[in-house]
């Protein structure tokens, strides 16, 4: 699979299925594989061949769907194609895996998660032959998500199996068929049939698990029971001894409870064994069963300084009022309470209380006040992580207590903006509560930190419990119950939007075209799903939303939306404008009232921006929620996930393109490429990110992306990614030297020396290849020469390296090449002379140049400094690898080496005339160790000539051959004056039938040496990585020449096919295109077309 698509060995295969890809109208059989990163389609049919490579992470749409024309099939949507699949032998299985796959790559592109294998999962002593290991990790991760989120259960809990049973109802005298399911610290029972029963039975609270006699009524019976005196009878178990065993094993690393709670038990019972065992090393003291437990057996939170670490503002700041002098109200509360303390007698108090249908008749008519603490633990699953944590906040409190960030600004911001007009928040005692909560929840979960609504919502929960209480029901509402709604960029919120729109649609079809008109839909939702409705609604009508939100999760909210919308269908469908349709729905819930209430009524702030002349009738809220039950109740937990999968693709998709045109927007002006070829770009650049994060080839920081980054640094690559996109985009190929020139342009681009590039740094550096006139375009050229794009690995010269460095030093290697190297003009003599020796100066020297070409936006072709032999060799070398491709090869090669040769003239003319402060005499040594001039002059033209045109050696050997062409050239025109020949005067006038321009263009390149040379040897190369030292030191660079860009530039203008060469426009879309093609695809026909060649 690897080769067939080209994929790196990090890459791993989960699983492959055969099926058909429907190409127009005709399907193609071929083999579907689904990788952690890719979705691959491969098939090979009557000489056909049918290659498709997609990444998750660009899927914008997956669904399973049936038409005439694709039966039964799995539709895959990206930005730019639409594909389709059918013909599965087991298409449920092929496309519950693919969700999986797809929600993944969603996940890491939300907060850069990427998929691991569960190192937990016990490994099969005898793996499936047809199941990878990693599908087995998959499957596991989606069943422990289901059954954390059916239960409400803590993140970490993992399942370990589930079985069928029955399970003994005492309420009802039946046994009800239902699974149980065992993990590490909790046995849950679902029955199948919805509503007929849920049980949760926390490890921690059993005291007994028992075998008691078979019989054909009560076949493999199983009896458990806990400390608070609950026996609980399953039977029909398949496989009961080895159940035992796992319960017993899970019980023993439980920890240990307070001895003396047990019961005697029967014979082939299992004792609990943490009472026989010698105390955990973290004993906890005996855990309560349920919230109503004794407070004295809990750690609260500074309990005796704090009043609301042990009760919630409710109680503490209203009047205990007996309820007989509330009159019907009172009577009705405690009704209501007597209804609740029945069914706890009848189905159990607390974690272990049997939860029915009845259960949710009685939450719909609403929880009496003096409940409602408890019972939002315990339905949240809130309490099962208090009761594992204890003295968890306390501590969160005191590390956070006095800690400044960003989100302590804005909760300071928002703390008197929650619920000003309840008296618990209007003294300083409820806004401390408030700000030692959030803080501690933003210490806890620095992802997530503060979000709006947080404030209200919490609010909301410290009136009714603790602050501990409340925190805990904030951990369970931002990570479990509300997954992804409290973060900086809102997803969850907007992702159950989306599936407000898609009920609006199937529920309310005739308001959902009008809706979608006012663009009403994502003003609503966001302020009714984010607060659960506290904002909107009078306190005391929506905390029975709350109430039902606790108990039954976000399909609550979504029905109560939808009977809203109902409710005002024939107004709404008459409004003109979204501001007209939100006043007449804010009126509307500002009249929702709570005529059972017995709290005293609190004004509510939004519905003095709503009154009107004629204020609409009240709603009752119990008769709101009984309508939205009766109209909607088909709405299944299941298909609200299975809807928010296919909308989070949605969204996150409209999230990336909108962070994909905030880039392109941040791009300066003076970039010349179209906003298409930016987002193509872009697009590239975030593939080439992934990639790095995929298959960890990456070891910076590059690999993992931070959204709370700015738009613009959130993708970065580093040197290696950028030399692979430089190679497939520039427009400067120049073979085999083309990493080089890439790491070169990466040093360039790197201002801040960080080693990363962001998408800004990478277009300007393309943009500087693809746009601006010719000037423009050498001016790049030549920067990739210059420190700091040309490292002091391939520029400094190892005469001078042998002076300065004298062992390998980073820091000293950083060090400009022009502070290195000589330089002819007079200028940089004397700072070279000041500045000699000393290390710190060179680097303010280079700090302030770097400040003034920031504060200079427009660089002149004056601002660049002098370009010193070795530097220009280098350039030379640079040109000669780029022409090597192109067409008009043979011309170019004849006008380079007339420049070049001009150059090296021009450089030796004006050593003559620069003032040289000292004359280092490591000079005369190198002139001495030069080898002699070439005889005759003819010989030297002879050999300094073009290569034949179709010479594939003289290709080949383009660096061998450039620098030793320059090699010769420089010896010809800096020959000892003992020979006789090497003097410019001389060579200037020695053939009086050429003139300065024919005579220099046979000077750069040798036919000759090419001829007898082994061109794939380097060593040779002046300047070159592979130079050996001793070569370098005996060799022939001149510290003293210099060349400034000017001089280049005019040199250049003189030749009309370079002129032409770097003026042509290079259409960088289709570069693109083909970089999108071949970024992770090896071409197949090459594949196909090996056997046949070897053979």
């Amino acid at each position: 699979m690897r080769k067939q698509f080209g994929m790196p060995e990090g890459e791993k295969l989960v699983n492959y299925y055969s099926c058909s890809y429907w190409k127009g109208r005709v399907p193609r059989q071929g083999w579907l594989y689904l990788t952690v990163n890719h979705l691959c389609f491969y098939s090979f049919l009557l000489g056909k061949e049918v290659s498709l490579v997609v990444q998750w992470v660009d899927i914008t749409r997956l669904e399973k769907n049936a038409t005439l024309l694709f039966p039964e099939s799995i539709r895959v949507d990206t930005r730019d194609q639409e594909l389709f699949f059918s013909m599965f032998l087991n298409i449920g299985e092929t496309f519950k895996l693919m969700e999986q796959l797809a929600n993944l790559a969603m996940r890491q592109l939300l907060d850069s998660e990427g998929f691991l294998e569960d190192k937990v999962l016990p490994r099969p002593v005898r793996p499936h032959r047809n199941i990878s290991a990693l599908k087995r990790d998959l499957d596991a991760r989606a069943k422990n998500e289901c059954y954390r989120a059916t239960f409400r259960l803590p993140r970490d809990e993992r399942l370990d199996g589930h079985t069928s049973c029955t399970l003994w109802t005492p309420f009802n005298k039946l046994h009800i068929p239902g699974q149980m399911f065992i993990s590490n610290n909790y046995i849950c029972f679902a029955s199948k049939e919805e509503d007929a029963c849920h049980l949760i039975i926390p490890l921690r609270e059993v005291t007994i698990v028992e075998k008691a006699d078979s019989s054909s009524v009560l076949p493999s019976p199983l009896s458990i029971s806990t400390k608070s005196k609950m026996t609980f009878l399953f039977a029909n178990l398949k496989d009961r001894d080895f159940l035992v065993q796992r319960i017993s094993d899970f019980l023993q690393k439980t920890p240990s409870k307070q001895p003396g709670s047990i019961v005697g038990s029967r014979k082939a019972s299992v004792v609990d064994p943490s009472t026989e065992s010698s105390p955990a090393p973290q004993e906890v003291p005996e855990q309560p069963a349920s919230p109503a437990s004794p407070l004295s057996s809990r750690q609260s939170f500074c309990a005796h300084e704090v009043p609301t670490a042990s009760q919630g503002l409710l109680k503490l700041f209203q009047k205990n009022s007996p309820m007989e002098d509330l009159g019907a109200k009172g009577a009705k509360e405690k009704m209501k309470e007597e209804s609740w303390h029945i069914h706890f007698f009848e189905y159990g108090r607390g974690v272990c209380m049997y939860r029915t249908a009845k259960t949710r008749a009685l939450v719909l008519k609403g929880i009496p006040e003096s409940l409602r603490g408890e019972l939002w633990l315990l339905f949240s699953g809130a309490w099962n992580e208090m009761v594992t944590h204890p003295g968890y906040y306390a501590e969160l409190v005191e590390k956070s207590t006095g800690k400044y960030s960003l989100a302590t600004e804005e909760i300071e911001r928002d703390l008197h903006r929650s619920m000003p007009e309840h008296p618990a928040f209007q003294n300083e005692l409820g806004i401390a509560a408030l700000r030692r909560v959030l803080t501690a929840y933003a210490f806890r979960n620095p992802t997530i930190g503060y979000c709006q609504a947080m404030n209200i919502v919490t609010s909301v929960l410290l009136l009714y419990g603790s602050e501990e209480e409340a925190f805990w029901l904030l951990v369970a509402l931002c990570e479990r119950m509300l997954p992804d709604y409290y973060n900086t960029r809102v997803v969850g919120a907007l992702v159950d939007q989306g599936i407000f729109e898609e009920l609006t649609r199937d529920f309310l079809p005739q308001l959902s075209e009008k809706m979608q008109d006012l663009g009403v839909i994502s003003s609503i939702s966001l302020s009714w799903f984010l607060t659960l409705f506290l904002s909107v609604m009078p306190f005391e009508s929506a905390v029975v939303i709350v109430d039902c939100f606790f108990y039954e999760g976000i399909k609550v909210i979504l029905q109560v939306a939808l009977a809203v919308l109902d409710a005002n269908m024939e107004q709404l469908l008459g409004c003109s404008d979204e501001g007209e349709a939100m006043t007449m729905l804010g009126r509307y819930l500002d009249n929702v009232v709570n005529k059972q209430s017995v709290s005293p009524p609190i004004p509510h702030l939004h519905a003095l921006l709503t009154s009107g002349d004629d204020p609409p009738a009240e709603v009752d809220i119990f008769e709101l929620l009984k309508v939205s039950y009766e109209k909607f109740s088909s709405l299944r937990a299941e298909d609200i996930e299975q809807m928010r999968f296919k909308q989070r693709l949605k969204v996150i998709q409209s999230l990336e393109d909108t962070a994909k045109r905030s880039v392109v927007r941040a791009i300066p002006v003076d970039i010349d490429f179209s906003i298409e070829e930016l987002e193509d770009l872009y697009m590239v650049f975030k593939a080439k990110h992934l990639a790095s994060q995929y298959w960890g080839c990456s070891h910076t920081v590059a690999g993992r992306r931070d959204p709370s980054l700015p738009y613009l640094e959130q993708y970065r690559i580093d040197a290696s990614q950028f030399r692979e996109l430089f190679a497939s985009l520039t427009p400067w190929a120049c073979g085999s030297h083309t990493p080089v020139l890439a790491g070169r342009m990466f040093r360039l681009l790197d201002k801040n020396k960080d080693s990363l590039i962001n998408f800004k740094e990478f277009v300007t550096g393309m943009s500087g290849m693809y746009h601006g006139d010719l000037t423009e375009k050498l001016k790049v050229l030549y920067k990739l020469h210059l420190p700091p794009a040309l490292s002091p690995e391939e520029a400094e010269s190892a005469l001078e390296a042998a002076h300065y460095f004298t062992e390998d030093s980073s820091s000293e290697e950083a060090l400009p090449q022009e502070e290195q190297e000589g330089s002819g003009s007079e200028d940089v003599q004397e700072k070279r002379g000041e500045e000699k020796g000393t290390s710190s100066p060179d680097y303010r020297h280079y700090l302030r140049m770097w400040a003034k070409e920031k504060e200079a936006q427009k660089e002149t072709i004056k601002d660049l400094p002098k370009m010193n032999q070795e530097q220009f060799i280098e350039l030379c070398k640079t040109l000669y690898n780029m022409f090597s491709e192109d067409p008009m090869e043979q011309d170019l090669y004849h006008a380079i080496a007339t420049v070049a040769s001009l150059l090296l003239r021009i450089g030796e003319v004006g050593k003559k005339f620069s003032v040289r402060t000292f004359r280092k005499p490591r000079d005369c040594a190198t002139e001495e160790d030069e080898p002699p001039a070439p005889g005759p002059h003819h010989d030297a033209a002879r050999e300094l000539q073009p290569p034949a045109a179709g010479d594939p050696q003289a290709k080949a050997g383009g660096d061998t051959h450039l620098g030793k062409a320059l090699q010769e050239s420089q010896v010809v025109v800096e020959g000892g004056s003992g020979e006789g020949q090497g003097s410019p005067s001389q060579l200037l006038s020695d053939d009086e039938t050429k003139d300065d321009m024919s005579m220099s263009s046979y000077s750069v390149v040798s036919t000759g040496s090419l001829q007898c040379e082994d061109l794939t040897d380097d060593t040779v190369l002046v300047g070159g990585e592979a130079c050996s030292p001793t070569a370098r030191i005996r060799g022939t660079v001149d510290t003293d020449w210099c060349i400034s860009f000017e001089q280049i530039l005019a040199s250049i203008l003189t030749e009309s096919v370079l002129v032409n060469f770097f003026e042509k426009r290079v259409d960088i879309g289709l570069k693109i295109k083909d970089q999108k093609k071949v970024e992770r695809q090896f071409s197949t026909a090459s594949d196909h077309e090996q056997p046949g060649a070897s053979g």
